[in-house]
């Protein structure tokens, strides 16, 4: 009896005594993830502030602080793993089971997540570039590993998976330092094509924003029912786009109504 009394005691003792150094292990690990994370937010910060970082693209700053984020929380939490005693082997075995059963349930996440490493990789546009993609367009506000967020001339605010977005064509409006305003004007074909051509061609030379070199010009490139479509091309700086295609808009049919000139029953249509 006193036997089994005295195995009972040192069962007891050693329980409590394993349970105290789990406990301990436990704490310390929580203590150790907390510094851990105080480090890693410290030094994610002082990566943003650092000069060679905000030299390159905000795109591309962005995709290095998230990797290196990502990389240094995985090298915490699995150095808290091996002070728990968990052997690696199981560690890494239970990394590959969960990595392979997320891939199969996010392969959407993950093919939207390909799409923005190819988007820094390849960059057919940049934070502040105006695009036209994937059915929308807008001014690119940010680049996520996931989405892409534009903000349209309305200010709606549209994001797009970047792995539909690196499927689609992509007009990147801004990229270029000059852009060229088209204009067509369907003028009836009884009107005398000499007068028409000074009348585009004096409200051209009036406007501000319009450029010398490439020169503007105006062409008749078509014919419509009951007359001839007047092309006006003029080069501006891309800035000036929106400027100069709105007082063309504006002045041209003025020039045109003050003239006298006569148009067929075809609309005034716009290229842009």
């Amino acid at each position: 009896m006193e036997a089994s009394i005295n195995n009972a005691q040192r069962l007891l003792e050693k329980v409590s005594d394993g349970a105290m150094d789990v406990g301990l292990k436990i704490v310390v690990a929580i203590v150790i993830y907390i510094v851990g994370s105080f480090i890693i937010r410290k030094l994610i910060k002082g990566l943003g502030k650092m000069k060679s970082l905000k030299s390159i693209d905000q795109t591309a700053a962005g995709f290095i602080i998230t990797f290196v984020k990502a990389a240094l929380y995985v090298v915490l939490v699995v150095s808290i793993i091996a002070y728990l005693g968990v052997p690696m082997s199981s560690v890494i075995a239970a990394i590959a089971s969960v990595g392979v059963a997320i891939g199969l349930a996010l392969q959407g996440a993950l093919s939207n997540i390909a799409g923005g490493i190819m988007l820094l990789i390849f960059r057919p546009f940049n934070v502040g570039d105006y695009i036209v993609a994937g059915g929308e367009e807008g001014t690119v506000r940010s680049i996520s590993l996931v989405y892409t967020v534009l903000t349209t001339l309305d200010n709606r605010r549209i994001s797009i998976p970047n792995g539909s977005l690196m499927n689609s064509n992509i007009c990147n409006a801004t990229v270029e330092e000059l852009r060229r305003v088209d204009l067509n004007f369907d003028i009836a074909g009884s009107e005398d094509s000499d007068k028409v051509y000074k009348i585009l061609a004096d409200v051209i030379e009036k406007t501000e924003w319009r450029l010398d070199k490439p020169a503007p010009q105006v062409l008749i490139t078509a014919g419509v029912p009951g007359g001839l479509t007047y092309t006006v091309r003029v080069w501006v700086k891309t800035s000036n786009y929106w400027d100069e295609f709105g007082v063309l808009m504006k002045e041209i049919p003025a020039a045109l109504n003050a003239a006298g000139v006569a148009r067929p029953s075809t609309p005034i249509s716009v290229s842009k």
